[in-house]
């Protein structure tokens, strides 16, 4: 029987990346939007609309607040601000813009851990889904949504991912219980389309802003360079991101492969001539790329930036 609990933040469930989703009657699927993972709770009558680090979504995202208000008090659900494009796709980059207008911002909601005051963090994920649905979303309207399971095949949907260019899947064992801050495997992720977190450690000067962000991940305590990108900047961007790289820049390089022998067959490399031209920051900003491939020099082939990602710690963004 389910306890009584108060309504609060709950650190997110997490998902085990993996290339190969498992198949069979004890999963399901959803897509894998492209937006900042969040956690609404309703306490004492008044919303709050957390990142998945515990920032304040609130004021960012006033129109989803206001549409949960209409939620059962002491409830806390999870779920996923996603924006959408013009063919109603979610883009993480339309995310990024909004603000400016012309963006639809949607809250996809996917699962429920505590409502009206009792704890269902150990209930079964096909309960929690049944009692989201007809105790939460039923009282709730635009632009908050149930993320929907898929009922096709895995190699249908990976077919339709693909087609679509959204970004992955996801699966979830049905019978799984909500572990939070934990990645378990009972939920997992698979990314279709090349796109993941990286860490902005510099940029290479040119015109009036920078030319290049130079990017990496960690690798145990190391942060390990992985390309560099002029792709993806519109002017107000540029100007925007150098306003948070100026009170960042250092004097000392964080990669820890750097600098590099060759420039390699594809001239991601960054020599010790190359790195002249560079400018150093503290890690610290993680951003969204992204990108063709994997070299086998392990950078990036046509890496693209796509937008900040204010969610996410930089210490916790490994090579996927």
């Amino acid at each position: 029987m389910p306890t009584s609990a108060a309504a609060r933040f709950i650190d997110p469930m997490l998902l085990l990346r993996t290339d190969r989703l498992p198949e069979g009657p004890a999963w399901e699927y959803e897509v894998k939007f492209d937006g900042f993972r969040a956690i609404a709770f309703k306490a004492g009558g008044k919303v709050h609309l957390r990142s998945r680090n515990d920032k304040d979504f609130n004021g960012r995202y006033p129109g989803g607040v206001t549409a949960l208000a209409a939620m059962p008090d002491e409830t806390v659900i999870d779920g996923e601000v996603v924006a959408l494009d013009a063919s109603g796709r979610p883009s993480f980059q339309s995310l990024q813009n909004y603000g400016s207008g012309g963006v639809a911002i949607v809250y996809y909601v996917f699962d429920v851990l505590v409502l009206k005051g009792y704890d269902l963090t150990g209930e079964p994920l096909r309960r929690r889904r049944d009692l989201l649905e007809q105790q939460v979303l039923s009282t709730l309207g635009e632009p908050i949504r149930q993320s929907p399971t898929l009922d096709a095949s895995l190699a249908d949907l990976i077919r339709s991912v693909k087609a679509q260019g959204l970004e992955g899947l996801v699966a979830k064992r049905i019978d799984s219980r909500y572990e939070p801050g934990l990645r378990s495997g009972a939920w997992q992720k698979m990314r279709v389309n090349q796109s993941q977190e990286f860490v902005i450690g510099g940029y290479t000067i040119g015109g009036p802003t920078f030319d290049a962000v130079v990017f990496g991940y960690y690798q145990r305590d190391d942060l390990v360079y992985a390309g560099r990108t002029r792709n993806g900047f519109t002017p107000r961007l540029r100007a925007e991101l150098m306003s948070k790289f100026k009170p960042l820049e250092m004097s000392t390089c964080s990669f820890a492969n750097l600098p590099e022998k060759r420039a390699g067959r594809w001239g991601e490399g960054l020599t010790a001539a190359k790195m002249e031209a560079c400018r150093w920051l503290t890690p610290t900003l993680v951003a969204q790329f992204e990108f063709v491939e994997w070299t086998a020099d392990g950078h990036l082939r046509h890496s693209r930036f796509t937008g900040l990602r204010e969610d996410g710690r930089a210490w916790d963004v490994r090579r996927e």
